[in-house]
């Protein structure tokens, strides 16, 4: 499938989860079997050269995980404060309302490993960028990103690049 086909099957949710955004339901695309197919096959070919795929919870763990399992690579999952059963390293990271917090295991990782991360959606970075703070902590080398959906507008690439990380999208939705 073509990335306009694979972009045609994202479902866009007027005022949700309020008024003024357009949420960009990734539900249909995993709900369509050759479409998700194309999209893992698409990203797993953007982070070739990695010897392991992160992802961060919820939705880039779907996509993490099967890029993962595409390539025979390990996955690191970027859990959330307290999920994990192990010890862990953090980092904080501003949100537009507040704090929160990543997590991960920092055995999962060797030193100068390079991993790539991939997730649904990049939008203003703050996420990814954590992610990419946190995996090098651990002894990581990030330098690819891939994610399904760029919300270009919302200047996300921009901080990953200023941070050395190549960044790929499948596709992208202005104005939003």
């Amino acid at each position: 499938m073509t990335p306009a086909e694979l972009k045609a099957l994202v479902r866009t949710i007027p005022d949700f989860p309020k008024t003024g955004i357009q949420f960009r339901d990734i539900t249909t695309l995993i709900g369509h079997g050759e479409g998700f197919a194309a999209t893992v096959e698409w990203l797993g070919e953007r982070v070739a050269g990695a010897s392991a795929i992160a992802g961060m919870e919820a939705r880039g763990f779907i996509f993490g995980a099967a890029v993962a399992a595409r390539l025979g690579l390990p996955f690191l999952p970027i859990r959330k404060p307290g999920k994990l059963p192990c010890d862990t390293i953090g980092v904080d990271y501003e949100l537009e309302y507040g704090l929160d917090r990543l997590e991960m295991d920092p055995s999962a990782v060797t030193n100068g490993q390079p991993v790539a991360i991939v997730d649904d959606l990049l939008a203003t970075g703050g996420t990814a960028s954590a992610a990419t703070k946190l995996l090098r902590q651990a002894g990581a080398e990030v330098a690819l990103a891939a994610f399904v959906i760029d919300l270009p507008d919302l200047g996300g690439g921009n901080l990953l690049r200023a941070n050395g990380v190549e960044v790929h999208a499948l596709m992208e939705f202005e104005g939003d």
